[in-house]
């Protein structure tokens, strides 16, 4: 099956960015988004949990709709298999449309179709504030022994780039409400025009919205990775909640790393999901041998997908560095050429690789018990079989 040929990231100038830490930066500046709207709200998530920041989120999407805003949100039927028969209910009582990505998955049959999740998290207010990030509707501290919130980023965007994000949701939405009522449901009726944002260039930093479908946005997110990786001097920082690149991403590091880059990982420390916290580390030999510094957060599970090379480039979103994001996920990152933003987002990883992340040296991973060795042996030969399920097993490890 042919591929067509990736999209170029285009990059928009005239934005203002606020960088959001974590849960206890982005909800309140959602919230406050959404209280403030007047005409819409579009919401995407992959989790949309019914604890109480999820139902903090959902009762400010309720007195929205109920004021007249229209508010429309789609989640994922995988990991938001219980919202439709939860908070759902109580946002489509209050006047929200609610949609569901996939609802089938939550069938015990695996086919490749339904592999292919909803994973983005995005909001878009009035067609004047957007969100973009990697955090989902969900309590930072479900884990009960989680002695920090969880590590994760957002941006609250103003400016250019905000009409293509509107333009992104939109468009799926259309998708997935094409899929559930058929194609001879009668269509809705178009939408009024927004009210023009108050102010038409509220920034200057450039910024470009990236996408991953099954179409022509297929490697958009992988190939900005491995032109910024390729195109680095200095310093490669990325933190990533689940990193488990192919082959090509991979040696892209390592030859970074060999031609003087410093090239730092923070990844997860804390086992979230076994399969892929141990296929991960069968990576760290190779990685360490060629150079590459490896950090592993502890305080609490880290879910965030960003990076910063040589402080001038930078990207925050929802797709992780593993074949199902980089495969099978639909996903949105926010590329930022910027300096002031690049170095705000280096200067908060920094703290948390000084702070909060315990390094792995060549020493201690070589001491790791030999149980964990094949356990980790095992876990990647998994997700290799998985992959191949999809039949995308040669892009993975091209």
């Amino acid at each position: 099956m042919s591929i067509l040929k990736p999209a170029e990231p285009v990059f928009l100038p005239g934005n203002r960015l606020q960088l959001l830490a974590s849960g206890t930066d982005y909800f309140p500046a959602l919230i406050a988004a959404i209280d403030a709207a007047q005409h819409e709200v579009h919401l995407e998530t992959y989790i949309f949990a019914n604890d109480v920041t999820g139902r903090a989120v959902a009762s400010a999407l309720s007195a929205a709709a109920r004021r007249g805003v229209n508010v429309r949100v789609l989640v994922d039927g995988f990991g938001a298999r219980d919202f439709a028969t939860g908070l759902g209910v109580m946002l489509t009582t209050s006047g929200v449309e609610v949609l569901v990505y996939r609802p089938e998955a939550t069938r015990l049959r695996l086919r490749r179709h339904r592999l292919r999740r909803m994973h983005r998290k995005l909001a878009v207010i009035d067609g004047c504030t957007a969100f973009v990030g990697g955090i989902n509707i969900l309590d930072d501290f479900d884990d009960g022994a989680a002695t920090a919130p969880r590590f994760d980023y957002a941006i609250r965007i103003e400016g250019a780039l905000v009409a293509r994000i509107h333009a992104a949701v939109r468009h799926v939405w259309r998708l997935v409400r094409w899929a559930r009522i058929g194609r001879g449901a009668r269509r809705p009726p178009r939408p009024l025009p927004l009210a023009p944002c108050g102010n038409t260039a509220p920034g200057t930093v450039l910024a470009a919205l990236l996408i991953r479908d099954n179409l022509r946005h297929r490697r958009d997110i992988e190939n900005a990775y491995l032109d910024a990786i390729a195109a680095a001097r200095d310093e490669i920082i990325i933190a990533n909640a689940y990193f488990l690149p192919g082959r090509t991403l991979r040696r892209a590091l390592i030859d970074a790393a060999r031609r003087g880059v410093k090239v730092t990982l923070l990844l997860q420390g804390r086992v979230e999901y076994m399969l892929q916290h141990y296929a991960t580390r069968t990576l760290y030999a190779r990685l360490l041998k060629a150079g590459v510094r490896i950090f592993e957060y502890r305080p609490a599970f880290l879910h965030a997908k960003v990076a910063v090379i040589d402080t001038c480039w930078a990207t925050v979103g929802s797709s992780n560095i593993d074949p199902f994001s980089l495969l099978l996920a639909r996903e949105a990152n926010v590329v930022v050429r910027d300096a002031a933003f690049a170095a705000e987002l280096r200067a908060s990883l920094m703290r948390a690789l000084t702070d909060a992340a315990d390094e792995i040296s060549q020493e201690n991973h070589r001491q790791r018990a030999g149980w964990e060795q094949l356990t980790g042996a095992v876990a990647y030969w998994l997700v290799r079989v998985l992959v191949s399920v999809t039949r995308y097993g040669g892009q993975y490890s091209r």
